[in-house]
């Protein structure tokens, strides 16, 4: 085991850490360790990220669950068209790009590189939305008030970004709990673990398909990072998560901006 692979697997651990530290954003760290310290490629990379975002959420959304904050019915309105649209995206979108795409000036972008540009862009959107981030908080028990043809639009949208970059979505799904299910923020969060893990977990079936999965590989990154979840749920009784939120947005926005320059001086 070499020393990036080393890295790779510390890097496993920090996105646990991360996501137990602020609640969200350290899945989004999980495709650039693959891709650049453990060597996986992209289109794969993507699709474990799918497991381990899936798997991360699903421990936090089990917490949440015990602790009654989580809206179920939400839940299966938001989480119904966003399956469905990463369920397909994996399955058939994502394989159909072809490994060429176009070239500009002599230099070939590649399926690899459209996918981890289009991942940076990704990237670069949720830094500005953590380092944005105001910390407000909507605590009114307001009824809940569904407006299905936007849930379901965004369900859609969510499940295809998810598909595409193998990221859960949380900056762009709490925002829409809150604005169109008229969630209080605790509960918008609480929520999101349990559409992210519903949507991640299936979108990953349309790969198990398509790609051979290095189980073994997959199973030891996935439980370390568990453990780095657990670990900073412990870190957040010494550290405020939500200051140093802003601060990981920053670093986030760096590596979306390394992304791009490592794709496009290769």
């Amino acid at each position: 085991m070499d020393i990036t692979q080393i890295l790779g697997y510390i890097g496993a651990l920090a996105i646990g850490i991360v996501l137990g530290l602020i609640g969200g954003g350290g899945s989004i760290l999980t495709v650039p360790v693959l891709v650049y310290l453990l060597y996986v490629n992209p289109v794969t990379a993507t699709a474990y990220s799918l497991f381990v975002v899936g798997v991360s959420a699903l421990v936090g959304a089990i917490r949440n669950i015990q602790k009654g904050l989580v809206d179920f019915k939400t839940a299966i309105v938001f989480a119904i068209p966003a399956f469905i649209a990463v369920y397909t995206t994996r399955k058939f979108l994502v394989p159909a790009i072809p490994d060429q795409l176009f070239e500009i000036n002599g230099f070939l972008v590649t399926k690899n590189i459209a996918i981890m540009v289009f991942f940076a862009i990704i990237m670069f959107v949720a830094a500005i939305s953590m380092i944005k981030s105001n910390g407000k908080k909507i605590t009114s028990e307001t009824t809940v008030v569904y407006n299905y043809p936007l849930i379901i639009i965004e369900g859609i949208v969510v499940g295809l970004l998810t598909g595409v970059v193998g990221a859960g979505g949380g900056f762009l799904i709490i925002p829409a709990l809150v604005l169109l299910a008229k969630l209080p923020m605790k509960k918008a969060v609480a929520t999101s673990l349990l559409i992210i893990a519903i949507k991640s977990l299936i979108g990953f079936i349309g790969d198990v398909e398509n790609l051979d999965i290095d189980w073994t590989f997959l199973l030891i990154f996935t439980t370390i990072s568990v453990v780095g979840i657990f670990v900073g749920t412990w870190l957040n009784k010494f550290i405020d998560g939500k200051k140093l939120k802003k601060s990981f947005g920053w670093f986030v926005l760096a590596m979306a901006l390394y992304i791009v320059f490592k794709e496009f001086t290769k």
